[in-house]
């Protein structure tokens, strides 16, 4: 008895609109997913190596200790009168030279608060310090 192979009967049609709705949700996700803000660097000024000797500069330091007390010119400051102070000090000396130097162990969000009260108060140019 011989038996005989069944005919094929043609090529089975891959439908694609599974597919496109596949990729149609992934692009809604990642879309939805990803965050477009808008990152910004603060600008800080690098020293040159032919600066004014420090004679002549006029530095105001700005330190944060480990428990995020902030010391102007080694006099402790409360942080919600800091810019105020900046501010005074930038309109007494307009070239004034802001160095900061965080300890540390400084939260990140605590020095870019300090940064920030430093740059709203417009000095000369300011530097980050160890």
């Amino acid at each position: 008895m011989q038996l005989e192979a069944p005919k094929p009967k043609g090529r089975a049609m891959i439908s694609l609109t599974p597919l496109i709705d596949v990729v149609f949700i992934l692009l809604v996700f990642f879309m939805l997913a990803t965050s477009f803000l808008d990152w910004t660097a603060l600008p800080l000024s690098v020293p040159a190596q032919s600066a004014a000797p420090v004679s002549e500069v006029v530095v105001l330091n700005v330190r944060i200790d480990a428990e995020g007390q902030i010391f102007v010119d080694n006099v402790l400051t409360e942080r919600s009168v800091l810019g105020a102070e900046l501010s005074s000090r930038v309109a007494d000396e307009p070239e004034l030279h802001v160095l900061v130097k965080p300890d540390p162990a400084v939260d990140l969000q605590m020095l870019v608060n300090v940064v920030d009260a430093v740059r709203l108060a417009s000095p000369g140019s300011m530097r980050l310090a160890r």
